[in-house]
């Protein structure tokens, strides 16, 4: 296949790109800086800049493509969210999908891209109800969207990924959850405290986490690109499992003591009141349709998910 890929450099893109060049796909990947991406992605990739949210000469990048990946977007806890932050954060998801429908959709038909692989988050649903014993009720994609900033963004996002269906497009968007991998991602600012023998449960410990190791989420970008039966919004998740546990699971994996607490306020008072909100509070997220699919998880359990991630 011909296709072309955003956020490509990212914890997700960069393993994505290489896993489709070893396939044998011919891979376009956008990006802001080429000589920084070419450090990062295999030679065998062709490299674009593109401002993503403005539309310009890498628009022809979708002419005659089989398909796109859009994985771009500005990290989440990158900064301290203000004003000013939650419109990139949202603008970077937002914006840029409306770029690129709008340039595929000025295409003539037989050369539009089949396909759209649109990322969002499993911050598209409302936070479990609850203080002491956060509702377990299991979330699937039927769900309705929550109203916290994130799921605001989520929903907006995926909306514009939408747009591309009346443009002929099978569109996928994948609601990620926490990715554990290597060299990076949340896993690695999570396990620091581990490290200091200072790790243990968030808050009460009793929200959810959803989570997904990289592997398999690579995998699954992989099966929505080439399988039609994937449309529509899709939890990317393997499993979510109450912050508790997975706190145990780390110390386990990183063999160091998991008996801290970290309090719900000195969280807020790091990352700021909204962002502590999404850490405190969660969902009872399952994989829905990727079971219903046949999706063959690599790391089907969390124990396995975190020894391969901290292993690399």
């Amino acid at each position: 296949m011909k296709i072309v890929v955003t956020g490509g450099t990212g914890f997700i893109g960069a393993p994505l790109v290489r896993a489709l060049l070893e396939r044998g796909d011919a891979v376009t990947a956008l990006v802001r800086d080429s000589s920084r991406a070419a450090k990062k992605l295999p030679p065998q990739a062709t490299l674009v800049e593109a401002d993503l949210e403005t539309s310009g000469a890498w628009t022809s990048t979708f002419d005659g493509a089989d398909a796109v990946a859009h994985l771009a977007g500005e990290p989440i806890a990158a900064k301290r969210w203000d004003a000013r932050q939650k419109q990139v954060i949202r603008d970077s998801r937002v914006e840029s999908t409306r770029t690129i429908v709008e340039a595929i959709g000025a295409l003539p038909a037989d050369r539009r891209p089949k396909t759209l692989v649109c990322a969002s988050g499993a911050d598209y649903y409302a936070f479990a109800e609850g203080v002491d014993d956060f509702d377990d009720d299991a979330v699937t994609e039927a769900d309705p969207p929550g109203e916290s900033f994130l799921a605001r963004v989520c929903r907006d996002w995926e909306k514009e990924a939408r747009a591309a269906e009346a443009h002929g497009l099978r569109v996928v968007n994948l609601r990620t959850g926490l990715v554990l991998g290597p060299h990076g991602g949340a896993l690695e600012k999570l396990a620091t405290p581990f490290k200091l023998f200072a790790g243990g449960k968030i808050g009460n410990g009793r929200q959810f986490v959803s989570w997904i190791s990289l592997d398999d989420a690579v995998g699954t970008y992989v099966a929505a690109l080439s399988d039609e039966r994937y449309r529509g919004p899709i939890n990317m998740i393997t499993m979510s499992t109450r912050n508790g546990d997975f706190s145990r699971a780390l110390g386990r994996a990183l063999h160091k003591p998991s008996w801290l607490r970290v309090p719900g306020f000195a969280i807020k008072a790091v990352v700021g009141s909204e962002l502590g909100e999404s850490v405190l509070k969660g969902r009872n997220v399952v994989a829905a349709k990727l079971r219903e699919l046949g999706f063959a998880f690599k790391h089907p359990t969390l124990d396995d998910a975190l020894k391969s991630a901290l292993a690399s």
